[in-house]
């Protein structure tokens, strides 16, 4: 490729990359905005305030967190020194230095800022003409002189490309940086789009010319699993590709990279252990009550694909480091991880749908109500069915509209028929009753007697009860258990709009419609939503979950019946199961088969686990996704055994909002081969 073709394709990405400075701000005001915290300055840097979603607004809050936790606990340990300096790598239009000055933080301290010189030449006119950020200069200011485009006694505006180290070097010395000073470096998403071997040299250089300094970084990871790679997708179509990812993948090797380039100590955290160990719970219910709140699956695994990372040189900045912040509850042992991965495989029936219920209504026939997809929440109402061809999708007429609803609940009733309930239109917008459905017979040979036909009808009927009833709830399991030779629907958990969880149970009689209270003995299981119970033993096993902390659950507790009522028991399982919620699960004789889920590190999504409630032990598989051409999200999916001859298990919808970088659905079904887990 000729010089000139190269110099214009790194000038195309240079400016792609400086693009991504502009969204970042206007995020960072929007989440300022909304109270997630505090900085009268970011609002200056932007043509006009946008109000972002509530994930993007706490995805950046953590970001600022994190980055301010590091900038706090540096001015401490450095706070008796005479002089102390920061140095903001790619520094764009951030407004560190104006915030810690209104704080009066930055006693005997400087901030020096690098950026492209485009950037930081607008970033100087911005302060220039605004009256809220000239003032926190000096009333007089010298005239921009080479690289230097604002210069103050406590703050410096360079512009000048970070990877060309000797420029920058003179830069700096010329602004005034003291090379022995105690220094905090900061970069924040910023090297990983230069070449790995540019961002290592400055990692390098950094090292040898501060002999006191705490590097600080914030960057992304794991870029293999499904939200790494639409993540890393999002990245190359701003022709932003994220470098570093492919060398550097996790935070053990962030970690290594650090120490291999001279940084004597080094801690490396992804965002969940950050957020759950090292912000106080406090401010996390603060921050958790600012705005409705519906995607746990998003923000954990945004979290668990950001790093912060401390690397220091010298005793006094080692005092800065982040400290170790364990998460719990964490298995007590190592999972057992089987050989084996089962063979997953797309049906070709475009399919898709977040926060749907299905139920098995007959063999190979599938209903599936509710959710949301592409053309948002709809209140459609489908069917898979299965013929000698293959799967195909039916569309269904239900006498009686369900409504918008997602994360409700759909359950097969002994008798014939479902029970649909619960759900929500939007996280402050519980759905309330229940409904009765059964498929409109169509027929001696049931409702699909033709391969041609293409619509069933659904006769849908508002079903009325009496007693007391459950608070209305989302992200529930409804349930059926026996007892006195009565079925009942078991509703349990959950959350709605006022409660973060439900830890409650309610007793429905199918019979009468009634809403009965029977006696319950022992512990009952911690409160929970997106949890799976499955009918076993005319009681439920329980699994999973996300409990008041927002922290997934690994625990497999069993409402088994009794003479009088039930009684919760506890499984103590071992080794213990990966924990995790919004997955799926389903009882097949005395094994508990649990598919997909979140936790809380990227490498530790689960594929599934095997719990044996005989012997109480477990065993994790992972799934062999090779067949399928997309990223498999498994969350806010549904899945069914469709056919008890056959261990084959139907995975359908599924997918998330992935932070800034656009909403993924799964677009077809899959099938999951059982047959070497269960032989």
């Amino acid at each position: 490729m000729p010089t000139s073709s190269r110099k214009k394709q790194k000038q195309g990405r240079d400016t792609a990359v400086q693009g991504t400075n502009d969204s970042s701000v206007v995020s960072k005001v929007s989440a300022a905005a909304q109270g997630y915290f505090q900085d009268a300055y970011l609002q200056h840097f932007v043509c006009k305030v946008a109000r972002r979603a509530p994930l993007i607004n706490r995805g950046y809050y953590v970001r600022w967190r994190a980055v301010d936790h590091c900038v706090r606990r540096f001015l401490h340990i450095t706070e008796n020194c005479p002089k102390r300096q920061i140095l903001s790598l790619g520094a764009g239009f951030d407004s560190l230095y104006f915030r810690l000055q209104a704080d009066e933080a930055l006693d005997r301290a400087v901030v020096f800022e690098v950026d492209f010189p485009d950037v930081s030449r607008r970033k100087a006119a911005l302060i220039n003409s605004n009256i809220a950020l000239r003032s926190m200069l000096e009333p007089h200011l010298p005239s921009p002189t080479g690289s230097v485009y604002v210069s103050s006694g406590q703050y410096h505006l360079l512009g000048v490309d970070v990877r060309e180290e000797s420029q920058v070097k003179e830069a700096l010395g010329a602004a005034g940086l003291d090379w022995v000073a105690p220094t905090l470096v900061l970069s924040e998403v910023v090297l990983t789009y230069m070449e790995t071997q540019w961002s290592d040299a400055v990692i390098s250089w950094v090292a040898k010319l501060l002999p006191q300094s705490l590097f600080v970084i914030y960057e992304q990871i794991h870029p293999h699993d499904p939200f790494g790679q639409i993540m890393q997708d999002h990245f190359l179509k701003l022709n932003s590709t994220l470098h570093a990812l492919r060398q550097y993948p996790d935070t053990a090797a962030q970690r290594h990279r650090f120490l291999d380039k001279g940084w004597e100590q080094c801690v490396c955290l992804d965002m969940n252990v950050f957020y759950l160990g090292l912000v106080p719970e406090e401010e996390r219910c603060r921050v958790e009550s600012l705005e409705p709140f519906d995607e746990y699956e998003e923000w954990h695994q945004k979290c668990s694909h950001y790093f912060i990372l401390t690397a220091s040189r010298g005793s006094l900045t080692a005092q800065a480091l982040l400290t170790h912040a364990p998460v719990s509850p964490v298995p007590s042992t190592c999972p057992s991880w089987s050989p084996i991965a089962l063979s997953v495989r797309p049906i070709p029936v475009c399919m898709e749908g977040l926060g749907m219920a299905t139920s098995l209504v007959g063999p190979g026939q599938v209903l599936l109500t509710g959710g949301s997809s592409r053309g948002g929440r709809g209140a459609v109402t489908r069917m898979l069915f299965r013929s000698q061809e293959g799967w195909r999708s039916v569309s269904v007429e239900p006498s009686l509209d369900f409504g918008v609803r997602l994360y409700h609940s759909v359950t097969c009733l002994s008798g014939g028929g479902i029970v649909v309930y619960g759900g929500r239109s939007s996280p402050l917008n519980p759905i309330r009753g229940l409904f009765r459905a059964t498929l409109d017979s169509g027929g001696p040979q049931g409702p699909l007697h033709s391969e041609d036909q293409d619509t069933v009808k659904l006769c849908v009927e508002q079903m009325v009860c009496t007693g007391d009833p459950p608070p209305a709830r989302w992200r529930h399991t409804a349930s059926v258990v026996s007892h006195n030779g009565k079925d009942f629907l078991f509703v349990f958990g959950g959350k709605n709009e006022s409660e973060v969880v439900l830890g409650d149970g309610y007793f429905l009689c199918q019979d009468q419609q009634h809403w009965t209270e029977i006696p319950v003995e022992g512990a009952a299981p911690e409160a929970r939503h997106s949890h799976s119970a499955c009918s076993y033993q005319g009681g439920v096993v329980v699994f999973g979950g996300l409990d008041r902390r927002g922290v997934p659950l690994g625990d497999t507790v069993v409402l088994r019946p009794k003479e009088r009522g039930f009684c919760w028991e506890r499984i103590e399982v071992q080794p213990s199961p990966v924990p995790r919620y919004s997955h799926s699960a389903h009882v097949i004789g005395e094994k508990l088969l649990v598919v997909g889920g979140v936790w809380l590190h990227s490498d530790g999504v689960p594929g599934g686990v095997i719990i044996n409630l005989t012997t109480c032990s477990s065993v994790e598989f992972s799934l062999d996704t090779t067949s399928v051409p997309w990223p498999l999200m498994l969350h806010s999916f549904c899945s069914e055994l469709t056919d008890p001859e056959e261990p084959e298990l139907l995975l359908m919808g599924g997918g998330g909002n992935c932070f800034s970088f656009g909403t993924h659905f799964n677009p077809q079904p899959v099938t999951v081969d059982l047959t070497p887990v269960l032989e």
